[in-house]
């Protein structure tokens, strides 16, 4: 197996107001203290198998601009997502599944691009973004996976997991090889100091829910040896680079 990340945009930054504010109030924070930020999503290559986890935005997005005070800037553009996949040497008639970690469009937007690909998804997440047709696979998780109680294995190994919160119908995908638990959390956290320091970020559609998640997350790393692979900040890619296991 190998794992590889489709990186959009680095060198970005957030604060921690934004990364650590949702439970007691970004007032609570300092705007002035600032993580690193950048955007990826990342490819799973069984040897049998293209597993995507995620499709980020389309070519035409239009990112914000840096801005002193801003709560998140994702960075330079490094590539557009379908250049940044294609730059990893596969086409995108390969992929033969896709897992959606949750709807927003930086995780989702490039479904289409890979119309051979069953797309696994959140009923609910599936309902909101209006997607219908043979290819989409609500998932039915239905069995536990560690101390996650509703789970679905995708491919062998690869554990496609409910983890409502951020939004209603999120999820995170792990992938077991050669001794290491690969999470790919979706934005559970939006930075990796706040995984270390228990915080939810300000995004959430049920902050009880959330939570919920991000215990059993911290339970999960807690109890093994796990390469946290993060959407929005460097760390992301490079822990994966590194094998770097996390350590709370």
């Amino acid at each position: 197996m190998e794992i590889k990340a489709i990186r959009m945009f680095d060198h970005g930054f957030m604060n921690q107001s934004f990364a650590f504010g949702g439970e007691e109030g970004k007032e609570a924070f300092d705007e002035q203290i600032i993580y690193r930020s950048s955007l990826q999503n990342f490819l799973i290559d069984t040897g049998d198998e293209v597993i995507l986890v995620d499709t980020g935005f389309k070519a035409d997005y239009a990112a914000p601009a840096k801005k002193l005070g801003a709560p998140l800037y994702m960075g330079e553009k490094v590539a557009d997502y379908m250049a940044s996949f294609e730059a990893l040497g596969y086409k995108p008639e390969q992929v033969t599944k896709i897992l959606i970690t949750h709807k927003h469009n930086d995780h989702s937007d490039c479904i289409k691009a890979f119309p051979h690909a069953q797309v696994f998804i959140s009923p609910e997440d599936a309902d909101a973004l209006k997607l219908d047709g043979e290819n989409i696979v609500r998932a039915q998780y239905g069995e536990p996976y560690k101390n996650f109680p509703n789970a679905q294995q995708v491919a062998e190994g690869i554990w496609f997991i409910e983890a409502k919160g951020h939004t209603k119908g999120n999820s995170i995908v792990i992938a077991e090889n050669d001794g290491l638990f690969y999470m790919f959390h979706g934005d559970v956290t939006y930075c990796d100091a706040a995984l270390k320091a228990n915080k939810l970020s300000i995004v959430f559609e049920d902050k009880k829910a959330a939570r919920e998640t991000l215990d059993r997350v911290r339970e999960f790393v807690k109890n093994n040896p796990t390469v946290y692979l993060s959407t929005h900040c460097p760390e992301g890619y490079e822990n994966l680079e590194m094998k770097r296991v996390m350590k709370l």
